[in-house]
């Protein structure tokens, strides 16, 4: 065999044996994957995101139980906060309220007064003072409710004389003064007529005073509005 054709044989076989080796290498490669530190690293993380997925799905579930209960109890949160609201405006004065009392009706004096010569003019009028000091007097009687004819008397209230005339809540109020107050009648009626009081004052006036005691009366509520425009919630 001559020379030159085992020189061709030689490189084909070297040809072949660098091929069966690039293909050993791949074939390892493929074989072994990920290299172990790599592998070791991705199985960490893959930890903590199934820790971190855990973790989510407990919240979502805490959260889930949080909005059953609020939207179990709304209805209940509703009806306590109504509940509170009436009390507010209860207290407030702003609605209409009935129970045991008593009806105060004042009169100025007649023409001729009683302790005055025949066809001598009383000079005497009832006051915007003579009305506070009973609506005062009530109070401190203990009456939870008040109204001069028709006006509900509150916290924001003003009596005062606006001659001639004298005005409750900016409203115009005329005699005969009508007065309801809501309390226990024995208590109410006993503060005005105690010696020396506002009953016998006026009576000496000349002033015509009627009294009666009811088991229930009605009050009405403040019809006027609240505005505040300096005062603010603490």
């Amino acid at each position: 065999m001559k020379r030159p054709v085992y020189i061709s044989i030689s490189l084909v076989a070297l040809f072949l044996g660098l091929i069966i080796t690039m293909q050993f290498r791949v074939t390892s490669r493929v074989e072994q994957g990920v290299p172990a530190g790599r592998s070791q690293e991705l199985s960490v993380e893959l930890h903590q995101l199934d820790r971190d997925q855990d973790k989510l799905r407990q919240e979502i579930n805490d959260l889930n139980e949080k909005l059953q209960q609020a939207t179990r109890g709304q209805p209940e949160a509703v009806a306590a906060m109504e509940d509170e609201l009436d009390k507010a405006r209860l207290a407030a004065g702003l609605v209409a309220v009935s129970g045991p009392g008593i009806e105060v009706i004042l009169d100025n004096p007649p023409r001729t007064a009683a302790g005055a010569g025949a066809g001598v003019a009383s000079l005497f009028v009832i006051r915007d003072e003579d009305l506070l000091r009973v609506i005062n007097d009530l109070r401190s009687a203990g009456a939870e409710a008040l109204s001069i004819n028709g006006q509900r008397i509150i916290a924001t209230t003003e009596i005062r004389l606006a001659a001639p005339f004298i005005d409750v809540n900016l409203t115009r109020v005329v005699p005969p003064y009508h007065i309801l107050a809501i309390g226990r009648p024995e208590d109410l009626k006993s503060a005005l007529e105690i010696p020396g009081g506002i009953d016998e004052y006026l009576r000496d006036l000349g002033v015509q005073i009627k009294i009666q005691t009811h088991n229930d009366i009605t009050v009405p509520g403040y019809a006027g509005r609240l505005t505040f425009r300096y005062a603010k919630p603490v």
